[in-house]
């Protein structure tokens, strides 16, 4: 397959929706379309009703209870989509989708196929992108907005493993900022820090931001708690758990 431009890949989510409707809603783990929409959106980096332009431009197409754009012909553009990806079932195209809105493909389907594996019940796309990839990209859309991060750029460090996911740095201040984002589909919900993230926090105190976005089920707002470890009630959890290894002879 030809890599995808991103209008491309949100005409490939259209479909999707479109296609499948209530039915690929459930596969993923969405609860709504306007979830699907903001967080498919926020993940591509494209606004979410562009995704739901694209799912109204196909309902002509499918027998669901949508009329869509039914008034028009389907674009040319849209059409080729259609006709290349439309006779995909809805496993092939839950996958196809996951190819192309992972932002770390590989590792995310792995990570989400061994917490299947070990009985997590709620290992669901949806739930890895609104817990990462929508709400990640939702704060670099909005942060310049916010006052106290005024005059300030991100640095990007998820994979770095440091207690948080952006260090805001600025060239005439000397102290940077840590925030770890996290994300919820409700108004309200739990959030969990790892201990280094607590750790890390309790550390820079001040310095370090809990920046939670929520209600992806309707329309995403944040919400920001500087010092969260001072501020927020936090109940530590301790697991006991039995370590396996393997070993073998060389």
């Amino acid at each position: 397959m030809k890599k995808l431009s991103l209008r491309e890949k949100s005409i490939l989510a259209g479909l999707y929706l479109s296609k499948f409707d209530f039915e690929g809603l459930k596969f993923l783990g969405f609860d709504n379309f306007t979830e699907a929409f903001n967080v498919i959106g926020l993940a591509l980096g494209v606004k979410p009703m562009s995704v739901k332009n694209y799912r109204d431009e196909f309902d002509p197409l499918f027998p669901n209870e949508r009329h869509g754009w039914h008034k028009r012909e389907i674009r040319k553009y849209c059409k080729d989509i259609y006709d290349t990806f439309h006779a995909l079932n809805l496993a092939d195209f839950s996958s196809l989708l996951k190819d192309i809105i992972y932002k770390n493909h590989d590792l995310d389907v792995l990570m989400e196929e061994i917490a299947k594996s070990e009985g997590e019940k709620e290992s669901s796309f949806a739930k890895r992108l609104i817990t990462g990839q929508a709400a990640e990209q939702y704060f670099k859309d909005n942060f310049l907005s916010i006052d106290i991060f005024n005059g300030y750029n991100f640095e990007d460090t998820t994979k770095f493993g440091c207690g948080f996911d952006f260090k805001l740095i600025a060239e005439e201040k000397e102290r940077y900022f840590g925030v770890e984002v996290k994300g919820l589909n409700e108004l309200n919900g739990n959030i969990a820090m790892t201990n280094k993230e607590h750790t890390v926090a309790d550390f820079l105190k001040n310095r370090y931001f809990i920046f939670v976005v929520k209600n992806f089920k309707e329309k995403p707002f944040h919400q920001i708690y500087q010092d969260p470890i001072n501020i927020l009630n936090f109940n530590r959890i301790e697991n006991k758990i039995t370590q396996i290894s393997w070993n073998t002879a060389v």
